[in-house]
């Protein structure tokens, strides 16, 4: 009876032992390739951070990440009631009753000028601002200005309102801009006789292309701030497991995504884990007058060719500076 009862507790032990392994290796696996934590101790009370798209996903974690560093919160986010609950959550986690929400679609001129100019006229200072929002390989649409969604949202959008709030980082420097990019635009290339996709449509290419133009602009806009005590980077988060992806193909079918959920879960950042970089080129002393760079897993990386092209980044923040009506 007792080795018939051993035999049984045998077979309900060894998979439970299996599966708890497995889930084990998974976790540290996990920790493994999302990279290096942000370990500073920095406090930034006193100082105002904005964040675009900071509702969900990497910008929310960031937010959150600033908001235990004690600093004033600005969540600059298009759809106000999903704003409120990332707002609520903020404050439940970190107890920093200092954040805030704020209307800001950057699909429309009309809406980043209303905001640049709210701001302007009641906040006293800007210290960080993290141009995080984006859209990725969207069917063929228009901004409300006319602009190629991808392009507009991207890159034209956060260029009109860096632009615009250029004042105020200056006022209280040492300040930065970080912007948040994807690497994919080392694939990407300005195609100068048809930059709005006006003529042909392909969801990759432009994706590239927006990426790309925000990278330039980060290292035009960096030789622009030269001794203005106003820092700008370009961060690379890392493949993160956000819903940025919602219009790739393998997101579209229920079944592949149910299938490939552990897959992504092991593999993919979590957004905490992408975050982490933003964070680092936020708020680490060691950055406080690099500008221009490019990061990574807390780490400088190399540009890519493409971005390097000084010419071409200039030829862009001409062209932008007349699409966005900027004198």
């Amino acid at each position: 009876m007792a080795r018939r009862l051993q035999r049984s507790l045998n077979k309900i032990f060894y998979p439970l032992s299996f599966i708890g392994t497995i889930a084990g290796a998974s976790v540290l696996l996990k920790d493994y390739l999302g990279g290096s934590k942000y370990e500073g101790k920095e406090k930034i009370a006193g100082k105002t951070v904005v964040i675009t798209g900071a509702n969900s996903g990497i910008g929310k974690a960031v937010a959150t990440g600033l908001a235990n560093k004690r600093g004033r919160i600005i969540l600059a986010c298009r759809d106000m009631e999903r704003c409120a609950e990332a707002q609520k959550e903020i404050i439940h986690q970190t107890a920093n009753l200092n954040i805030h929400c704020r209307k800001l679609d950057l699909a429309s001129i009309k809406s980043i000028k209303a905001f640049a100019d709210a701001f302007n006229k009641t906040e006293n200072r800007l210290d960080i601002l993290i141009n995080n929002a984006g859209v990725m390989c969207t069917p063929k649409s228009l901004t409300e200005d006319g602009f190629e969604q991808q392009l507009g949202v991207n890159y034209l959008g956060h260029f009109l309102l860096t632009v615009l709030l250029l004042d105020k980082l200056k006022k209280s420097a040492p300040s930065r801009i970080v912007n948040i990019c994807s690497h994919s635009f080392k694939n990407g290339s300005m195609n100068w006789q048809d930059l709005n996709s006006a003529q042909k449509y392909d969801d990759r290419e432009a994706f590239y292309q927006s990426h790309l133009a925000k990278v330039l602009f980060t290292t035009e806009l960096g030789r622009r701030l030269e001794g203005s005590g106003v820092t700008v980077n370009a961060v690379y988060p890392g493949v993160t497991n956000t819903n940025l992806g919602t219009h790739l193909g393998i997101n579209k079918s229920y079944i592949s995504s149910i299938l490939l959920w552990p897959v992504k879960w092991i593999l993919l950042k979590t957004p905490m884990q992408g975050a982490q970089t933003a964070l680092f080129c936020s708020v680490d002393p060691s950055l406080e007058t690099v500008s221009g760079h490019y990061f990574c897993n807390n780490k400088e990386m190399e540009f890519p060719t493409n971005a390097l092209d000084t010419e071409a980044a200039k030829r862009l923040w001409l062209i932008s500076e007349k699409w966005m009506g900027i004198n």
